[in-house]
């Protein structure tokens, strides 16, 4: 039954690609998702470029009417879980003019954010659907003996991962639409590890402010490996605003695209893409198209955030002042002064009662949700301001204690120069017999007295004594005078007479017994 159904697949290829005169690669076609449902692209998608908190519907026709095979549809919900993570599940069915698939689709993406300007984003797609044959059968052409066979309908899993990092406006993204897949019903892996669909993509985002606070342009390129087929290579560039976006691209096997669409109350989007061959082998195929369609069902500071998530924040400060100024009422002020510092408003109502008197009563003020929206708005403006001013102090405050941090240094520097300039001015008075050596000055000698072990003219006895001092563990260190064409070994320099004398008379505190002289070096 499998060999049939293989000869089946073999020949419904050939009639396919008959009829278009070019063979669909295995890929889902989806290399134009931009606006929402991206994360059909890369999972990550689903953190920063698909409408969080919606239901998205995207469809495509290849080459064909809208009654006709090859058809991709991506039905999706996607919620955010918190500020790190989002989720998806969705229904898919891609015809590839061979295989009818159908089924599930499901989605997770988690940030880890490195710090304010780089975040790596991991994520997968795990779709689970049945596959079968597609009833694409060019019309004219008898296939002897299919109608008595039963198409075999397999159910399949397959993994698709990726990640995105992310350097401030810059995003590197890589995935698999098929790296991991399991056909449950001939309990074997669905393709061959030739046979997987690898795609890279680079891109940017560019904030644009003068119209639109919200509005960006996103130019990006792609490659897509495609088996037995060619790579796929293509650019594609959006702009996106509140009201509108309008996106344009170039796949070098399916050809040139162009789309645009509009939001409508802020919560539904709806737009058109069309795309046309220009190879020489689709050149005369009829052009595809796409339409898109997303709901938007959460509150819209939430999806303010996710659109400004690359803006920084002064944008961000903008975007808020924007919001306020837009809807605030002096009457929305008032409610939200009382709402904030959690006053009441007294009002006099006149009451008849049996001695005729009037008595005052306090009735406090409920916000409403659009004023409630406003006064959230503004709180966060008061953060971004708070934020801001702290930030600021933070780095006034480290410039100010690096610059008493250096002045410090400057002032050791000086109070040391000047206690070793008092130091070397100090006159020395020979004791008797003491074997002691002055000189002005000596290049490359700091300042002092050196207590010295030898002195050598010939550099293998030189090498021997030093070797010796090493071995027991005394740190020998040595000068070059070119006066005389000596090497002089000496144990250890001192800033005072006293200090060096003090180290001869004891044999370096017992670690050397042979004889030790001092010599001075009054100035550089």
């Amino acid at each position: 039954m499998k060999n049939i159904g293989i000869l089946i697949a073999t020949f419904l290829t050939f009639s396919v690609s008959f009829a278009q005169e070019v063979s669909l690669p295995a890929d889902l076609r989806q290399h134009t998702l931009t606006q929402y449902n991206a994360s059909l692209f890369n999972p990550t998608f689903s953190l920063g470029r698909n409408n969080l908190q919606s239901i998205s519907l995207w469809t495509r026709w290849q080459w064909q009417d809208i009654d006709k095979d090859p058809t991709t549809l991506f039905l999706n919900f996607t919620r955010s879980l918190n500020d790190k993570s989002a989720i998806g599940v969705g229904f898919l069915q891609h015809n590839t003019g061979i295989h009818f698939n159908s089924g599930g689709a499901f989605n997770y993406a988690y940030e880890i954010k490195f710090n304010r300007l780089v975040k790596l984003s991991l994520g997968a797609n795990l779709f689970m659907f049945t596959q079968q044959l597609a009833d694409d059968t060019p019309p004219g052409i008898s296939m002897p003996g299919i109608s008595q066979i039963t198409p075999v309908q397999d159910f399949i899993m397959q993994l698709s991962p990726g990640f995105n990092l992310s350097i401030e406006n810059f995003s590197l993204s890589f995935a698999s639409e098929n790296l991991f897949d399991y056909n449950f019903t001939d309990k074997d892996v669905h393709t061959d590890s030739s046979d997987k669909i690898f795609m890279g993509m680079a891109s940017y985002n560019l904030p644009v402010i003068a119209s639109d606070s919200t509005a960006f342009i996103r130019p990006a390129v792609y490659l897509r490996s495609v088996p037995q087929q060619k790579s796929q290579i293509g650019a594609n560039v959006l702009f996106s605003a509140k009201k509108y976006w309008v996106q344009t691209g170039y796949d070098s096997f399916y050809g040139i695209s162009a789309g645009l669409g509009a939001t409508f109350f802020d919560r539904l989007s709806l737009g058109a893409l069309a795309e046309f061959g220009t190879s020489s082998s689709l050149n005369s195929s009829d052009p595809s198209f796409e339409l898109i369609a997303s709901i938007y069902i959460g509150r819209a500071g939430e999806r303010r955030q996710i659109v400004d998530d690359f803006k920084s924040d002064d944008q961000k400060l903008a975007l808020a002042e924007e919001v306020s100024n837009e809807e605030m009422t002096e009457d929305v002020k008032k409610a939200k002064e009382a709402a904030k510092e959690g006053t009441e408003k007294v009002t006099e109502t006149p009451r008849e009662e049996d001695k005729g008197t009037e008595m005052e009563e306090k009735k406090s003020i409920t916000p409403t949700a659009k004023e409630q929206k406003i006064i959230e708005a503004q709180r966060q403006k008061e953060a971004l301001v708070e934020a801001k001013m702290k930030k600021e102090q933070e780095e006034k405050a480290l410039a100010e204690s690096e610059k008493m941090k250096q002045e410090k240094q400057k002032m050791d520097s000086i109070n040391k120069a000047k206690k070793l300039a008092s130091k070397t001015k100090e006159k020395v008075k020979l004791r008797e017999g003491e074997k002691y050596q002055e000189v002005a000055s000596e290049d490359g000698l700091e300042p002092g007295f050196y207590l010295i072990a030898n002195v050598f003219g010939t550099k293998r006895y030189f090498d021997a004594f030093m070797n010796d001092l090493n071995k027991k563990g005394l740190q020998p260190k040595s000068f070059y005078r070119s006066e005389n064409k000596y090497n002089y070994v000496y144990l250890q320099k001192y800033a005072t007479i006293n200090e060096a004398r003090a180290a001869r008379d004891s044999n370096f505190g017992g670690k050397y017994s042979g004889k030790t002289w001092i010599f001075r070096v009054v100035a550089k």
